[in-house]
């Protein structure tokens, strides 16, 4: 059974929240697409829907939302995810994973875009004190 770690990003104050997914709530993430929204609750937003931007399996390996399924594949790539070429022109081959959450995927990237009735600090247990 796949367990997550979803970094989720609030756009209006800039704050970002890693949650974790377990058991019944990672099976909701399983077979998406990064872009696709899902709802909140499956990592204690209720009321809030996130759009899934990216992630990482468990090597560190980046998702890219251009490469098709959830499978390894090596890349001819002049940059974007997963690479930062040092001078003009460069290219380089680079083994990136698929578009699409696995079992393999460790980390997911996601940012809310319908907001809920209660604030999201308050929801994940933050103290605004600090």
């Amino acid at each position: 059974m796949a367990d997550f770690t979803v970094v989720v990003a609030d756009p209006e104050d800039g704050a970002t929240y890693q949650l974790d997914a377990t058991e019944q709530d990672a099976n909701r993430f399983i077979g998406r697409e990064l872009g696709e929204e899902v709802d909140g609750s499956a990592v204690g937003l209720d009321g809030y829907s996130l759009e899934l931007t990216g992630g990482s399996d468990t090597a560190g390996r980046p998702m890219r939302g251009d490469v098709r399924g959830a499978d390894l594949t090596e890349i001819l790539t002049a940059g974007g995810t997963g690479y930062n070429p040092d001078r003009e022109g460069e290219r380089r081959r680079v083994t990136v994973r698929g578009r699409e959450v696995s079992e393999e995927t460790r980390q997911i990237n996601a940012k809310i875009v319908e907001r809920g009735s209660t604030d999201v600090a308050d929801l994940v247990g933050e103290d605004d004190d600090e």
